[in-house]
């Protein structure tokens, strides 16, 4: 019989968290590799992860001990650390059944005993775990407990600080495209006022008092005028980064095909699915935003893998067109799989989440679509579905953005 999986109360609030990060799952090994390690050192244990959870995948992001990237939700131990305030400890794994038949318990390297710690993001959302893992039984004293919170509040400082780095690149990049906007934009009327002046100057004493008068006033109007213009740019400015959100980051779609090989390829391969992603080659350098675009596609695929079956295939296409003064990116992901009905297709379109198996049994959690059509509400982006039962499903996105080059 196919285990329940847990879901916490707040699992949808704790996957858009997670997704405001907007992480990318395959550069983060040196920013915490120092970590595991002192953690498995601390606590005496041959093995220490960091894991982050999304609505389908357990992301290692940097390991000791235990070469593993991933793992689906639904086969970890974390996956219940997540949903406790403090801490989850298995004293032995071949003793739970939720575990017991698990590869890494009943296999090499058949682990015994686990402890997690949750990483509580500002919101108090759980993001993930640090965990702790030996092949022989163990007991972790209080000290060596403290230890282990004290590592995961400085992983979530860390992940905080990348965070926050990335926000203060694009502020500066803003601030960049601001300046020379306001260079272009007040030349015009700068250049008058500084013309006027000179006449003034050069042929002041022809002047009439009047005659002067009125070239101060004129450029008095003109200096009014371009204060103006500035307090517009400025506004414009505050819009364009209200719209578009602070955490830009320039991408481009062979920089997004080869992360998302990394990330979903190895996860094909392990259920026989046929995984492929084309660029459009024309534009595949030219540069787009990857605000949430990592997170939003990449719940597509692992949706598509879930329920397409062996040999079946799964894939992805990218393009990016100029439409007047914007960018538009399109994302398709299309898979071969089970499709689904009209019923379930609305049910996503109106945000709700369906909880179902996938073709090899994985479990399902029923957030990771809604995820999806909630990212992309909010970059004002669209989403089409097109899906017959039996026949596979395409997914369709497209996001408008503004030029980055």
């Amino acid at each position: 019989m196919k285990a329940s999986y847990p879901i916490a109360e707040n699992e949808f609030e704790r996957l858009v968290d997670l997704a405001d990060f907007d992480l990318d799952y395959t550069t983060l090994q040196d920013k915490f590799k120092d970590l595991t390690t002192l953690a498995a050192k601390v606590t005496g244990t041959d093995i220490s992860l960091i894991n982050l959870i999304d609505s389908y995948t357990q992301w290692t992001i940097t390991n000791h001990g235990l070469d593993l990237q991933f793992m689906p939700r639904e086969e970890s131990v974390c996956q219940y650390t997540i949903l406790e305030n403090d801490s989850f400890e298995v004293k032995d794994l071949r003793n739970d059944e939720r575990f017991a038949q698990q590869w890494y318990v009943a296999k090499d390297p058949q682990l015994r005993y686990y402890f997690g710690i949750p990483l509580k993001s500002s919101r108090g959302n759980s993001l993930g775990a640090l965990c702790v893992l030996d092949t022989t039984l163990k007991e972790l004293d209080p000290e060596k407990i403290e230890f282990l919170r004290i590592i995961a509040a400085e992983i979530v400082s860390r992940l905080n600080t990348i965070q926050e780095i990335r926000h203060l690149k694009q502020h500066a990049s803003d601030l960049n495209e601001s300046r020379k906007r306001v260079a272009h934009d007040i030349r015009g009327p700068l250049g008058g006022i500084i013309s006027m002046a000179q006449l003034v100057t050069a042929n002041g004493d022809s002047f009439k008092l009047k005659e002067i008068l009125d070239f101060i006033e004129l450029i008095q109007m003109s200096s009014k005028s371009l204060l103006e213009l500035a307090d517009e740019i400025l506004v414009q400015d505050d819009k364009w980064k209200n719209q578009n959100g602070s955490s830009e980051e320039v991408f481009h779609q062979v920089k997004l095909k080869d992360t998302l090989e990394k990330l979903y390829a190895p996860q094909a391969l392990v259920k026989g699915v046929h995984f492929s992603i084309a660029t459009e080659a024309s534009t595949e350098l030219m540069p787009f935003s990857r605000n949430k675009v990592l997170q939003i596609v990449g719940n597509l695929i692992s949706n598509a893998i879930k329920f397409t079956p062996q040999t079946g295939r799964v894939e992805v296409n990218t393009r990016l067109t100029r439409e007047g003064s914007r960018n538009m990116l399109r994302l398709t992901v299309q898979d071969t799989g089970v499709g689904m009905s009209e019923e379930k297709v609305n049910h996503i379109l109106n945000g709700q989440g369906q909880s179902s198996q996938g073709t090899n049994g994985e479990s399902g959690y029923g957030f990771g679509l809604p995820l999806v059509k909630h990212l992309i509400d909010t970059l004002n982006g669209s989403l089409t579905i097109r899906s017959v039962p039996g026949n596979g499903t395409c997914f369709d996105v497209s996001l408008s953005q503004p030029r980055t080059n």
